[in-house]
């Protein structure tokens, strides 16, 4: 029966490489899902293509879906996004499974919405630290500064990131990257409320998930972690959180 998988994250942890993977080695899977697509209020990047990677429309407009039941919007990381609620339901008329890959408020919003209770649903978050090193590096034994941790670990992935697409960096540049680190452990907090929790720590770039063809490392565990998601199986290694694992 057709649903809604959705898989949420942080900026850069390995969503697009994962889904990815899953067309070249797993294209039966990938076949069933078809990317919903959002509206966003900021200019197309190089290679971003109108009703394919967004609708890109101005802040004005957007802001006028928050008054229409069938939108949800959300500020992701400074940008204003929108999602169509109707269009869930026209991909599930085609036998499709309507595919959700980006950022945990648009699916927090489609919650507090209601939406998630009309239809059945996957939802799956990626996370750049595992419970237990989340549970390690929280004891105050440790003296671990978790929220700069996790910043330093995604601003690590975000900068590898922007520097293979752009080779040289501007101040722009480094000013959305901050953005986007400060952001990772808000978006984290999100990850209680998904079903499942895949650990990743080979974010979007890294050489594990195309360097050799073949996925190695955490890209491959995360590759058959989602795939076996997908098949209705429970694979080992994914996890499911707790609300107050991460402090507020």
């Amino acid at each position: 029966m057709p649903r809604l998988v959705i898989l949420g994250g942080p900026s850069c942890v390995g969503k697009g490489p994962l889904y990815k993977a899953l067309k070249r080695f797993h294209p039966d899977l990938a076949g069933r899902l078809k990317q919903l697509v959002l509206y966003n209020d900021r200019a197309p990047r190089p290679g971003e293509e109108e009703g394919v990677d967004y609708f890109f429309r101005s802040r004005e407009e957007i802001e006028g879906f928050r008054s229409d039941p069938n939108y949800v919007t959300a500020d992701v990381r400074g940008d204003l996004q929108a999602l169509e609620i109707d269009q869930i339901q026209r991909i599930l008329d085609e036998g499709k499974d309507p595919f959700f890959e980006g950022n945990p408020f648009i699916p927090g919003k489609l919650r507090e919405a209601g939406v998630l209770d009309r239809f059945p649903t996957l939802s799956v978050f990626l996370s750049p630290l595992s419970r237990d090193e989340i549970t390690y590096l929280s004891d105050p034994a440790q003296n671990a500064d978790l929220p700069k941790l996790i910043a330093d670990v995604q601003r690590r992935k975000l900068l590898f990131r922007t520097k293979r697409q752009k080779n040289i960096l501007s101040l722009k540049d480094l000013e959305n990257i901050e953005k986007r680190c400060a952001s990772a452990l808000v978006e984290m907090r999100e990850g209680w409320k998904f079903e499942h929790v895949i650990p990743l720590h080979d974010g979007e770039g890294n050489d594990n998930w195309e360097a050799f063809y073949f996925p190695i490392g955490d890209s491959r565990k995360a590759l058959v972690a989602f795939a076996a998601l997908l098949r209705g199986e429970t694979p080992e290694g994914v996890e499911r959180w707790e609300q107050d694992l991460l402090p507020a």
